[in-house]
């Protein structure tokens, strides 16, 4: 049978007990407390890109929601200054018109006065032609 000396055997489970300590001192801590710091570090990290992410989303909301402002502030801008150009534009046709109107009736009132002038001199020419067919039949 196997036979087992008492003595050898504590002095291995003293030996094992020690290396244990020892390694667990000098090892398995130092190791425990690395892997809980990288644990910590990859959380963290995890954390921050999840706040980035969120963050990041915000920021594209607002940006997008301030250019729709702006797209709709352009919009109402370009539809006023477009209205306040048709205005002018009406404003000057009418001046336009009325300038024209008023030039129009000038030219009306002055082919007016030249047509009697004409009419007139037609009248004294008239006359100075009739006298003078009458005196050439009546001399002939």
């Amino acid at each position: 049978m196997l036979d087992i000396d008492k003595f050898w055997l504590l002095v291995l489970t003293a030996n094992f007990l020690g290396l244990i300590y020892i390694l667990n001192v000098i090892l398995f801590r130092p190791l425990l407390k690395v892997f809980h710091e990288r644990e910590t570090t990859v959380k963290g990290s995890l954390d921050a890109a999840k706040e980035m992410d969120m963050r990041k989303e915000e920021g594209i909301e607002r940006m997008n929601r301030e250019l729709s402002e702006a797209r709709s502030k352009a919009k109402e801008a370009f539809e006023s200054l477009r209205n306040e150009g048709l205005e002018v534009q009406k404003s000057l046709l009418s001046d336009a018109e009325a300038i024209a109107s008023g030039m129009l009736q000038k030219a009306r009132e002055e082919l007016k006065s030249e047509g009697q002038k004409a009419r007139q001199a037609l009248k004294a020419d008239v006359e100075k032609f009739s006298d003078e067919i009458v005196r050439k039949l009546v001399s002939a």
